[in-house]
């Protein structure tokens, strides 16, 4: 089993993945898929870190999130927690979800946050489990990785580091990360059953895994679901209940739980997704 135990701040770059032939639920192949989530969230940290530097990070969130959609995505899930970050943070928001909050972290362990966008998730794991912990932000979008390093300086973190790459193909060794977490990003994917399979890859022996996500409704229609896509921001489109527990039971993981919290879209629901990897 490797062993990670360097606290300082750096960067890993690794190489993307070869798109798959793999269509997502939408039609689309992955990699377009691929494309489409990068620029979306691209743009997403580009108009936080802007409006930051005019005085109006508030205001810029708003291009991203809509009135409606702030109601059921966004740092607001996060209660008194985010006023430990920064503003950039956690305007940077836009999970459905707050997986820190049921990862159960101690101090010592080690953690990777699949998608980790503006650093949300990241900063606050990095601070559960302290200086002898660490906390692994995997992010493909340049823009996002930037603003994360801005929100790390200013929170005055440093048992951090980001990664540069894509969640099909985690750049770390196996049996590495004691849990993995994401904030409504498997649902982003093009091959869903590929970044449930690598997080089972980089948990360690009884490490895990513990996500929200959307959940779909079975008796969704393809109608709906282009509806959901973009009112959500879910380009893939999200797996059901059912799918999501063959998924994670395919990929190794047992002790599978899946919790609703709250709805998002008629036929959709934000859930805590549970599971571990066996000893």
């Amino acid at each position: 089993m490797a062993e990670l135990t360097d606290t300082a701040t750096t960067e890993t770059e690794a190489s993307c993945c070869a798109p798959t032939d793999k269509a997502a639920s939408s039609g689309a192949a992955a990699d377009d898929v691929r494309e489409a989530v990068r620029e979306r969230y691209a743009a997403a940290a580009t108009s936080v870190s802007s409006g930051a530097e005019a005085g109006e990070a508030c205001c810029a969130a708003e291009t991203v999130l809509g009135e409606e959609e702030a109601k059921v995505f966004g740092a607001g899930l996060y209660g008194d927690e985010q006023a430990e970050l920064p503003d950039t943070a956690t305007m940077a928001s836009l999970g459905c979800g707050n997986p820190t909050a049921v990862a159960e972290l101690n101090a010592g362990e080690t953690v990777l946050d699949l998608g980790s966008g503006g650093g949300i998730d990241v900063l606050l794991s990095a601070r559960r489990v302290g200086p002898t912990g660490k906390a692994y932000g995997l992010d493909m979008t340049d823009e996002m990785l930037a603003l994360a390093r801005q929100n790390q300086e200013k929170a005055g973190v440093e048992n951090v580091e980001w990664l540069r790459g894509q969640i099909e193909s985690i750049p770390l060794p196996a049996e590495t990360v004691d849990v993995v977490i994401s904030n409504c990003v498997i649902n982003l994917s093009g091959d869903k059953p590929k970044v449930l399979a690598e997080a089972a890859r980089v948990l360690k022996p009884g490490g895990r895994f513990a996500v929200s996500d959307v959940i779909a409704d079975e008796d969704m229609d393809e109608a709906t679901k282009a509806d959901m896509r973009q009112f959500t921001g879910c380009i893939a489109g999200a797996l059901t209940r059912r799918e999501f527990e063959e998924a994670l039971a395919a990929a190794g993981l047992v002790e599978i739980e899946i919790q609703e919290t709250h709805r998002v879209h008629e036929k959709a629901g934000s859930a805590i997704v549970c599971a571990r990897k066996p000893d």
